[in-house]
């Protein structure tokens, strides 16, 4: 949990795996993806902010591309360790919302992401996956979903939990089918 999360009272569900290849991190992605897709036919308005959290290399990145691509994005997914914040607009069965995907592992202080006018982001249909949330400890809006990843002993070896820190997170987690 981030510093960003209270503590809950009641307890959210949570699906760990151990992907020991990319095809199993990107199916992985792929039914997160189904079942976001699922919560946007029921509620188009829908917003659910997911942490991306695990050391450098672990593959954070690689799950927000499929993830992204999963939903729809026809194109490159490219980090946004530079720019911060990348928008991918997607339409997709009747369906139009924004991801965003940050990195702000280059940020030096919390108040760069207030600063950088952000927080405009969190107001449109769609979702927003922020790796390295704890660089803006304190001023991210709640999150619904936390995944974790840990990197394994080959280079395409992770560890990954999804928990549910919201009752949307708890809906989009509990949906999730991983054949």
């Amino acid at each position: 949990m981030t510093g960003n999360q209270t503590p809950q009272t009641s307890p959210k569900a949570s699906l760990k795996q151990h992907c020991r290849q990319e095809a199993e991190t990107a199916k992985l992605a792929s039914a997160l993806a189904a079942s976001l897709e699922k919560l946007f036919s029921q509620n188009p308005q829908a917003h659910p902010n997911i942490s991306l959290e695990g050391d450098l290399g672990a593959g954070k990145t690689i799950f927000a591309r499929y993830l992204i691509q999963s939903m729809g994005h026809e194109g490159r997914v490219k980090s946004p360790t530079y720019t911060l914040c990348e928008p991918y607009p997607i339409q997709k069965n009747n369906l139009s919302f924004t991801a965003h995907h940050f990195d702000l592992y280059r940020m030096r202080d919390p108040l760069e992401w207030q600063e950088a006018g952000f927080a405009e982001h969190f107001d449109v249909p769609g979702f927003c996956l922020i790796e390295w949330p704890e660089k803006a400890e304190g001023t991210l809006p709640a999150f619904d979903i936390q995944i974790q990843l840990k990197a394994g002993a080959d280079e395409n070896e992770r560890f990954i939990t999804l928990n549910a820190l919201s009752e949307q997170g708890n809906i989009v987690i509990n949906s999730i089918h991983v054949n």
